[in-house]
């Protein structure tokens, strides 16, 4: 076999027992994991949980698994890409020149089960689809192929069994943070005044591929004085001191996907980021004690509001601060729940409505990365980093000091400088 880093039998088992008890207490015959990339993969999330197929920014993979019988793949150029030299969980993977529906379809057939309920993942609105991610000829070709079955949504049933991560799925999820530390060693180094933006980026990047972490991964960026929220991808402006560089920086070991939230200043940091980084600090250590198996979303929520105005200074341009939380479930991509308040701590995202009283789990795995804000709104700080939940409260799983981070001046002339594919005015 090639040497990917793979879950082990083990995991299978425990994941197929898991699905397939939660199946036959809501009287499905089979599942469809249908393909979608779209969202740096998260749309395709239980394909991959289901079959240890997948990886690559531009793979799709559809699944069929039964309550009783073999587990299905239906991809393209399949036995290569997927076959016995890739993954040892699935034996039956079929090449089907992106005929998706069709392929999952005679599957059914196969199976006898037109006729029976079967569930499909992404049929309806999830937790960032509010519209769901089967396409509409994928589900047009299942509905052809046994008319008389019964299509159910079956995206939190999945969510209910992969929100609790296994040993080995928390262990996978370490090393993606700990390859994102590397990132951020690196980031350190290249954030001089002079060095364009993505440069930048692309050394924080490139310290994660270079130590193994694939494809597809989620990043956001911006870099400049107070900049704000995160933009989608760097620019070509030249750092200079005094900037802060924000990002969503991930990596991605065998598709689970840790995250954090880092803000670094290039040699020098604004007193005024430095102080909110303080008390950011103070309360997010408190934070993570309410951040225990039992706890509820609302729960949560309220205490990133009640700390931060509790420990806001009572005068000075500090004095009234806000709070806002985001938390948002890790794993392979589309994890529930999706956390989104304004300051003050009003949801504004109705997956976050839905889930005011969702209960944390023992061995949930999140990013929680909330914001402090000046009263004007016109300063803000926002941190974050994976976490794992316990029955006495989050333990943060990455290792480097909470808070803001100054990088030390020295010279980074490591990059091309006759190259302006980014340039202009």
């Amino acid at each position: 076999m090639h040497p990917y880093r793979r879950f082990s039998l083990a995991e299978r088992d425990r994941r197929w027992k898991a699905v397939r008890r939660r199946m036959a207490e809501e009287g499905l015959a089979a599942i469809i994991a249908p393909p979608n990339p779209g969202n740096s993969t998260d749309w395709q999330a239980d394909a991959r949980y289901l079959s240890h197929c997948g990886g690559g920014a531009d793979t799709s993979i559809g699944v069929v698994f039964p309550l009783e019988g073999e587990v299905t793949v239906v991809a393209t150029s399949a036995q290569e890409r997927w076959g016995p030299l890739v993954q040892d969980w699935v034996a039956d993977v079929r090449t089907v020149n992106r005929q998706f529906g069709a392929a999952m379809g005679e599957r059914l057939r196969e199976l006898g089960l037109d006729g029976q309920r079967i569930g499909i993942s992404g049929l309806v609105g999830g937790t960032r689809t509010p519209e769901g991610t089967i396409m509409h000829g994928t589900y047009e070709a299942l509905a052809r192929a046994v008319p008389n079955a019964s299509f159910v949504e079956v995206g939190e049933l999945m969510q209910d069994v992969r929100e609790i991560k296994s040993q080995e799925e928390i262990d996978v999820l370490q090393c993606s943070i700990d390859l994102v530390e590397r990132a951020l060693e690196a980031q350190l180094i290249a954030a001089q005044p002079g060095v364009p933006d993505y440069v930048v980026w692309a050394e924080t990047m490139h310290a994660m591929f270079r130590r193994g972490s694939e494809l597809s991964v989620h990043f956001n960026w911006v870099s400049g004085d107070n900049p704000g929220r995160t933009l989608t991808r760097p620019t070509a402006r030249p750092l200079r001191g005094g900037d802060l560089i924000l990002g969503e920086i991930e990596a991605s070991v065998i598709g689970y996907r840790a995250q954090r939230l880092p803000v670094v200043a290039v040699n020098r940091c604004p007193p005024v980021i430095r102080d909110l980084s303080a008390i950011h600090g103070d309360m997010y250590a408190e934070l993570l004690s309410v951040l225990r198996a039992g706890a509820t979303v609302r729960e949560v929520i309220a205490a990133t509001v009640d700390i931060t105005r509790r420990i806001a200074p009572r005068s000075g341009p500090l004095a009234g601060l806000k709070a806002a939380l985001i938390l948002h479930g890790r794993g392979l991509g589309d994890d529930r729940p999706l956390v989104l308040t304004k300051l003050g701590g009003d949801p504004f995202y109705g997956a976050t409505e839905r889930a005011m009283e969702a209960v944390f789990p023992e061995d949930g795995v999140y990013i929680c990365k909330p914001a402090i804000s000046t009263a004007d709104g016109v300063v803000q700080f926002a941190w974050g980093d994976t976490v794992r939940v316990a029955p006495g409260g989050a333990r943060r799983m990455g290792r480097m000091p909470h808070g803001v981070q100054v990088s030390e001046p020295g010279p980074f002339t490591d990059w091309p400088t006759d190259v302006t594919v980014l340039g202009g005015a």
